[in-house]
């Protein structure tokens, strides 16, 4: 089928409202669209050229958590939930009571996010994996009393009341088998349709089905990543689309509708590969930016700590995948004396690489500001 001739499903009548029933997606799919074809081919070459930073960048896996982090933070804020990245890496007794709710969320997404890039190390992207998934990303916090981890087994909907909703997906006894057609889709290797457009797709098939009663749009933008990786083609987890989905967050839910309402998936296919482009080149710049860090952090400041130096360095390549730290876990990391982690910190601040964050004399918590900020612009 030939992407303009897409004909997205048919609504179904239910009491009092109508569901959508979306077409089935495990088949052959042409591209013929060339600017469709124009935006997929600078999309691959986007990702060949992160794929090739990652590969500059010492210890690059230092780095990946904090991707994590910020895909955690930007995807849950979609959702509503108001979390910094800051505050996502204080621990739970450091932060605010009233904030911790959406912290919660926050930590369940990362931990979902790791789990799931190591179950595809023995399981492949399969609804058993994203099972899993949803019930580490539902296990505490809100969602807890929304079935975590099991297809819902009655009819959700989008908008304040099911009469008055803006989108109902289809009925709960349909969920199963779409999703079944969804995971063979992902998997047939015989369908010659390209891993970037097969995924778009795949999003969009998912948003649509709706199959869990929480937790949808979390699980569906990290399912971008998780078989981007699966597939090859993203080396390591280091493109994320969710920043890119709230940037343009009217046009992410109007591109979705459109689909459904007009069956204008092309239109879909050209926002999602735009979002790869802008994505893959913004996290070009935040490796980039990690390179001159160090660079100034590494070579200009820390070599003047003289003969302190070697465990310096250790202390900062321990600040790059935990930059909010405290002295006693500065102790642990070095496995020194109290004075000395304190005496550490001490250096750290007067050479502006740690800033105190609480104003306390007592249980202060530090951050590795310049480093932080990378990952919190929003470019």
């Amino acid at each position: 089928m030939d992407i303009k001739d897409f004909r997205a499903g048919e609504w179904r009548r239910q009491f009092q409202y109508k569901s959508f029933h979306p077409q089935k997606v495990n088949h052959e799919w042409i591209v013929s669209d060339p600017s469709v074809n124009a935006l997929l081919s600078e999309a691959n070459r986007k990702i060949g050229e992160l794929n090739a930073f990652g590969e500059l960048i010492p210890d690059v896996d230092f780095f990946i958590r904090m991707h994590v982090t910020k895909e955690a933070t930007t995807s849950s804020s979609i959702e509503g939930t108001q979390t910094t990245m800051e505050e996502a890496l204080i621990k739970e007794e450091d932060l605010d009571p009233e904030r911790r709710n959406d912290w919660l969320e926050v930590r369940n997404y990362v931990r979902a996010m790791n789990d799931a890039l190591q179950e595809l190390k023995r399981l492949p992207l399969s609804n058993r994996l994203l099972r899993n998934t949803h019930k580490t990303l539902l296990s505490s916090g809100r969602g807890k009393s929304k079935q975590p981890g099991e297809f819902r087994t009655s009819q959700n909907w989008i908008g304040p009341a099911l009469k008055d909703a803006v989108f109902v997906p289809p009925a709960q006894d349909e969920v199963r088998d779409l999703m079944s057609d969804l995971e063979l889709f992902l998997h047939n290797e015989k369908l010659l349709v390209p891993h970037l457009v097969k995924i778009a797709i795949a999003h969009y098939q998912f948003e649509t089905i709706h199959p869990f009663l929480d937790g949808n749009g979390r699980l569906g933008r990290l399912m971008i990543t998780l078989f981007l990786v699966s597939t090859g083609l993203l080396e390591k987890p280091t493109l994320y689309l969710s920043a890119y989905f709230e940037k343009h967050r009217r046009f992410y839910y109007d591109y979705l509708t459109s689909v459904r309402m007009k069956d204008d998936l092309t239109q879909w296919l050209k926002f999602f590969l735009s979002g790869v482009i802008e994505t893959a080149e913004s996290s070009i710049r935040t490796f980039k930016h990690i390179l001159q860090l160090r660079e100034r952090t590494e070579h200009e400041k820390i070599t003047q700590l003289g003969k302190r130096t070697p465990k310096a360095l250790e202390l900062v390549r321990k600040l790059y995948s935990n930059p909010i730290v405290t002295t006693s876990e500065v102790q642990n990391f070095l496995n020194v004396s109290p004075a000395t982690a304190n005496a550490f910190v001490a250096e750290f601040q007067r050479l502006g690489i740690l800033r105190e964050l609480t104003g306390f004399k007592r249980n202060r918590v530090f951050a590795f500001e310049e480093y932080l900020a990378i990952f919190e612009n929003k470019d």
